[in-house]
Protein backbone atom coordinates (compact mmCIF):
# COMPACT_ATOMS: atom_id res chain seq x y z
CA UNK A 1 0.00 0.00 0.00
CA UNK A 2 0.90 3.50 -0.99
CA UNK A 3 0.62 6.40 1.79
CA UNK A 4 -2.22 7.80 -0.33
CA UNK A 5 -4.02 4.15 -0.25
CA UNK A 6 -3.31 4.09 3.69
CA UNK A 7 -4.95 7.72 4.23
CA UNK A 8 -7.56 6.73 2.18
CA UNK A 9 -8.25 3.54 4.34
CA UNK A 10 -8.36 5.50 7.07
CA UNK A 11 -10.53 8.31 6.28
CA UNK A 12 -12.97 5.59 4.20
CA UNK A 13 -13.31 3.43 7.97
CA UNK A 14 -13.00 6.80 9.85
CA UNK A 15 -10.34 6.26 11.86
CA UNK A 16 -8.93 9.83 11.09
CA UNK A 17 -10.95 11.95 13.09
CA UNK A 18 -10.82 15.95 13.49
CA UNK A 19 -11.27 18.09 16.71
CA UNK A 20 -9.62 19.11 19.77
CA UNK A 21 -7.71 15.55 21.22
CA UNK A 22 -5.82 14.41 24.02
CA UNK A 23 -2.77 12.36 23.62
CA UNK A 24 -1.39 9.62 25.34
CA UNK A 25 1.59 11.36 25.22
CA UNK A 26 -0.07 14.67 27.52
CA UNK A 27 0.05 16.48 24.31
CA UNK A 28 -2.98 18.12 22.56
CA UNK A 29 -4.29 17.90 18.83
CA UNK A 30 -6.52 18.66 16.51
CA UNK A 31 -6.02 15.52 14.69
CA UNK A 32 -6.50 11.70 16.37
CA UNK A 33 -5.93 8.56 14.61
CA UNK A 34 -7.91 6.08 16.01
CA UNK A 35 -6.88 2.97 14.14
CA UNK A 36 -8.99 0.54 15.91
CA UNK A 37 -11.78 2.09 13.60
CA UNK A 38 -9.85 0.39 10.73
CA UNK A 39 -8.56 -1.97 12.29
CA UNK A 40 -12.45 -3.47 13.02
CA UNK A 41 -12.25 -4.54 9.49
CA UNK A 42 -10.69 -8.31 9.42
CA UNK A 43 -9.80 -6.79 5.19
CA UNK A 44 -8.26 -3.54 6.12
CA UNK A 45 -6.46 -5.24 9.60
CA UNK A 46 -4.95 -7.72 7.20
CA UNK A 47 -4.00 -5.44 4.13
CA UNK A 48 -2.11 -2.80 6.75
CA UNK A 49 -0.52 -5.74 8.60
CA UNK A 50 0.76 -7.17 5.63
CA UNK A 51 2.03 -4.01 4.27
CA UNK A 52 4.21 -3.58 7.29
CA UNK A 53 5.12 -6.96 7.15
CA UNK A 54 6.93 -6.04 3.26
CA UNK A 55 8.71 -3.39 4.71
CA UNK A 56 10.46 -5.70 6.84
CA UNK A 57 10.71 -8.57 4.26
CA UNK A 58 14.15 -9.06 4.88
CA UNK A 59 15.17 -8.85 8.34
CA UNK A 60 14.70 -12.30 9.18
CA UNK A 61 11.83 -11.84 12.43
CA UNK A 62 11.16 -14.53 14.02
CA UNK A 63 8.90 -13.31 16.71
CA UNK A 64 6.41 -9.85 16.26
CA UNK A 65 5.25 -7.76 19.34
CA UNK A 66 3.13 -5.02 20.08
CA UNK A 67 1.85 -3.18 23.25
CA UNK A 68 -1.79 -3.32 24.06
CA UNK A 69 -3.98 -2.77 23.17
CA UNK A 70 -3.16 -0.04 19.60
CA UNK A 71 -0.33 -3.18 18.57
CA UNK A 72 -2.42 -6.25 19.39
CA UNK A 73 -3.85 -6.25 15.84
CA UNK A 74 -1.50 -4.90 13.48
CA UNK A 75 1.32 -7.20 15.68
CA UNK A 76 -0.51 -9.74 14.94
CA UNK A 77 -1.50 -9.75 11.65
CA UNK A 78 2.23 -8.67 10.84
CA UNK A 79 2.64 -12.04 12.36
CA UNK A 80 0.28 -13.45 10.06
CA UNK A 81 1.93 -12.08 7.01
CA UNK A 82 5.46 -13.11 8.30
CA UNK A 83 4.48 -16.40 9.35
CA UNK A 84 5.91 -15.86 13.07
CA UNK A 85 4.36 -16.23 16.11
CA UNK A 86 2.82 -12.87 18.05
CA UNK A 87 2.64 -12.16 21.50
CA UNK A 88 1.87 -8.12 23.10
CA UNK A 89 2.96 -6.27 26.35
CA UNK A 90 0.59 -4.68 28.75
CA UNK A 91 -0.16 -2.76 31.71
CA UNK A 92 0.21 -4.45 35.12
CA UNK A 93 0.51 -1.94 37.93
CA UNK A 94 1.16 0.96 35.45
CA UNK A 95 4.35 -1.46 34.49
CA UNK A 96 4.25 -2.62 30.70
CA UNK A 97 4.56 -6.37 30.96
CA UNK A 98 5.16 -9.59 29.54
CA UNK A 99 2.02 -11.76 30.81
CA UNK A 100 -0.43 -14.80 29.54
CA UNK A 101 2.62 -17.37 29.46
CA UNK A 102 4.22 -14.69 26.31
CA UNK A 103 8.24 -14.95 26.37
CA UNK A 104 10.92 -13.67 24.75
CA UNK A 105 13.65 -15.87 24.01
CA UNK A 106 17.55 -15.10 23.79
CA UNK A 107 18.12 -14.44 19.93
CA UNK A 108 14.87 -13.68 19.22
CA UNK A 109 14.26 -11.26 16.49
CA UNK A 110 11.68 -9.38 17.64
CA UNK A 111 9.76 -6.54 15.31
CA UNK A 112 8.37 -4.03 17.62
CA UNK A 113 4.50 -2.98 16.42
CA UNK A 114 2.40 -0.09 17.22
CA UNK A 115 -0.81 1.09 14.96
CA UNK A 116 0.43 4.64 15.80
CA UNK A 117 4.17 5.60 17.10
CA UNK A 118 3.82 10.03 18.40
CA UNK A 119 6.52 10.10 21.04
CA UNK A 120 7.02 5.99 20.63
CA UNK A 121 6.80 5.80 24.62
CA UNK A 122 4.60 2.04 24.88
CA UNK A 123 6.83 0.71 22.25
CA UNK A 124 9.74 1.60 23.35
CA UNK A 125 9.01 0.22 26.76
CA UNK A 126 8.17 -3.22 25.43
CA UNK A 127 11.66 -2.74 23.36
CA UNK A 128 13.08 -2.59 27.13
CA UNK A 129 11.10 -5.56 27.68
CA UNK A 130 12.44 -7.51 24.82
CA UNK A 131 16.24 -6.52 25.77
CA UNK A 132 15.57 -7.87 29.28
CA UNK A 133 14.81 -11.27 27.77
CA UNK A 134 17.77 -11.23 25.44
CA UNK A 135 16.22 -10.80 22.04
CA UNK A 136 17.14 -8.80 19.56
CA UNK A 137 14.94 -5.87 18.45
CA UNK A 138 14.63 -6.26 14.70
CA UNK A 139 12.97 -2.50 14.21
CA UNK A 140 9.87 -0.57 14.59
CA UNK A 141 6.92 -0.78 12.49
CA UNK A 142 3.19 0.78 12.55
CA UNK A 143 0.30 2.03 10.52
CA UNK A 144 1.55 5.39 11.47
CA UNK A 145 4.18 7.50 12.08
CA UNK A 146 3.19 11.00 13.53
CA UNK A 147 6.63 11.53 15.52
CA UNK A 148 7.84 13.83 12.84
CA UNK A 149 11.35 12.51 13.70
CA UNK A 150 10.70 13.33 17.34
CA UNK A 151 10.34 9.83 18.78
CA UNK A 152 12.26 8.22 21.52
CA UNK A 153 13.23 5.42 19.59
CA UNK A 154 16.61 4.27 19.00
CA UNK A 155 16.13 3.43 15.22
CA UNK A 156 13.70 5.25 13.38
CA UNK A 157 9.93 3.60 12.70
CA UNK A 158 8.64 1.96 9.54
CA UNK A 159 5.75 3.39 8.98
CA UNK A 160 3.04 3.21 6.16
CA UNK A 161 2.58 6.68 6.18
CA UNK A 162 4.19 9.63 8.46
CA UNK A 163 1.44 12.28 9.05
CA UNK A 164 3.01 15.64 10.24
CA UNK A 165 -0.13 16.30 12.62
CA UNK A 166 0.35 19.22 15.01
CA UNK A 167 0.66 18.58 18.64
CA UNK A 168 0.74 21.25 21.48
CA UNK A 169 1.65 21.18 25.09
CA UNK A 170 -1.16 21.97 27.01
CA UNK A 171 0.22 25.51 28.33
CA UNK A 172 0.81 26.18 24.50
CA UNK A 173 -2.62 24.59 22.65
CA UNK A 174 -4.48 27.45 20.49
CA UNK A 175 -7.67 25.22 20.95
CA UNK A 176 -7.48 25.68 24.57
CA UNK A 177 -6.50 29.49 24.58
CA UNK A 178 -10.04 29.37 22.32
CA UNK A 179 -11.46 28.12 25.22
CA UNK A 180 -12.09 24.02 23.70
CA UNK A 181 -11.69 20.97 26.26
CA UNK A 182 -9.96 18.09 24.91
CA UNK A 183 -11.28 14.47 24.50
CA UNK A 184 -9.01 11.80 25.04
CA UNK A 185 -10.28 9.24 22.34
CA UNK A 186 -6.88 7.05 22.94
CA UNK A 187 -6.79 3.38 24.91
CA UNK A 188 -4.33 4.56 28.08
CA UNK A 189 -4.12 6.94 30.59
CA UNK A 190 -2.40 10.56 29.26
CA UNK A 191 0.33 10.84 31.42
CA UNK A 192 1.20 14.31 33.62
Amino acid sequence: MNPEEVIASLERTGALLRGHFLLSSGLHSDSYIQCALALRHPGVAGELGAAIAELFAGDRVTLAAGPALGGVIVAHEVARALGVPCIFSEREGGIMTLRRGFSVAPGDRVLLVEDVITTGGSVLELDSLVRAAGGKVAGFGCIVDRSGGASKLPVAPRALVKMDLPAYRPESCPMCRDGSKPVKPGSRTARS
